[in-house]
């Protein structure tokens, strides 16, 4: 591919972007993608595949509510297709939809999941309250503080580090041109479409672009006149070494900041948003201190087999948030620019939302309404 031959550059290369590029090049399109290589979401995910309303951004953002509750329909759908996609690429991203478990420990907290249960089967989730017996015969390894617990049958978790892999397999299959490591400098809309410059002065043109930038997005999309108000919240996680199985379930809680879950190595992924830090020259995520003792604290509060365990590995990654929705399709005052941004929980939603994107882009119908998942909705 030359670079006439480029008919879309897609700008990220997260779970989203790689598979907004993916789906185009599928449909025949010639497609560059620009990524800067550094550590972000999709490379720092910790595999959950969510579902159910988490809590966490129920308290942090409770004017996001709204929002979280409108896109909440399209979390099964979005399920449903990574593993179609695992299908469709002959891979193995180690799915399991075990179900999952948000636990509470007070009644209060089993008040709340009570609540937020009758407002989830409203929007077509399936989900029940189970009672401590429940939960002695489901999920032994959860500790005496735990009462009871809301289960959402649609959730689970896979392994991102297979999921990518394959992904970029995929993407080298096609004929994607990678550029790999180089930030994007300047974006400019011009007669024929965009011209796009790199950190490295490489300049590149095309018809369309695509912005799948996640936290990194105000700024990119500032050059061309819009205001996306994306913002970046690093993220603490932790992976114990490897024991025998032990959690089946993808596992949250009602009022503190926790997720575990177990691959299939038998290693034990523990996160939940504790707070990392963003430093040095590039921006990266940090991990700190005091949230890899409190994270692992709790974990071991919660399910307290795991206290034998060693932490083999602490990191940092990035989620974004913006609404509590995603911010997916075209800008109807920059003609050919589309966004492709997720709403909450984006790894789940990555693929699902790359596609509908992917279909706008080609002038096809998304499956959905994408009205409030406009980019002008900020204007």
């Amino acid at each position: 591919m030359t670079r006439n031959d480029i008919d879309v550059i897609v700008v990220g290369g997260g779970v989203v972007g790689n598979c907004v590029a993916g789906f185009l090049a599928e449909a025949g399109k010639g497609v560059m993608l620009i990524d800067e290589g550094k550590g972000g979401g999709s490379t720092a995910n910790a595999g959950s595949l969510h579902v159910q309303m988490q809590s966490r951004f129920m308290q942090l953002y409770p004017q996001n509510v709204p929002g979280m509750q409108r896109q909440l329909p399209l979390y099964p759908k979005a399920v449903r297709f990574w593993q179609a996609l695992e299908k469709k690429l002959g891979a193995d991203f180690e799915i399991k939809k075990n179900g999952g478990l948000m636990v509470a420990e007070t009644e209060e907290q089993l008040a709340f999941l009570h609540t937020k249960a009758a407002q989830e089967r409203l929007l077509g989730l399936e989900v029940d309250i189970l009672d401590r017996a429940d939960l002695d015969r489901m999920a032994p390894y959860l500790g005496p503080a735990v009462i009871g617990a809301e289960i959402c049958f649609d959730e689970g978790k896979l392994n991102p580090l297979q999921c990518n892999a394959a992904i970029h397999r995929w993407l080298i299959s096609l004929g994607v041109v990678l550029r790999e490591g180089e930030a994007v400098k300047t974006l400019k809309r011009e007669a024929s479409g965009f011209r796009v410059e790199t950190a490295r002065g490489a300049v590149f043109r095309s018809g369309m672009l695509v912005l799948a930038t996640a936290a990194g997005t105000a700024p990119l999309a500032g050059q061309l006149g819009i205001h996306i108000p994306a913002r970046a919240e690093p993220l603490h996680m932790n992976i114990t070494e490897a024991t025998a199985p032990m959690i089946g379930h993808l596992v949250q809680h009602a009022d503190r900041m926790i997720t575990l879950k177990q691959f299939a190595t038998g290693q034990i992924v523990i996160g939940g948003g504790w707070p990392a830090d963003i430093v040095g020259d590039r921006n990266h995520p940090t991990v700190r201190l005091d949230s890899l003792i409190a994270n692992a604290t709790l974990a071991r509060h919660i399910a307290p087999q795991i206290a034998p365990l060693r932490i083999i590995r602490t990191w940092a990654g990035v989620n974004t948030s913006v609404d509590g929705k995603g911010v997916l399709g075209p800008v109807s005052s920059v003609e050919g620019l589309h966004f492709a941004i997720p709403g909450d929980a984006g790894y789940t939603l990555g693929p699902l939302s790359a596609d509908m994107v992917a279909n706008m882009v080609l002038g096809r119908d998304p499956g959905e309404d994408m009205t409030d998942y406009t980019p002008m909705r900020f204007a």
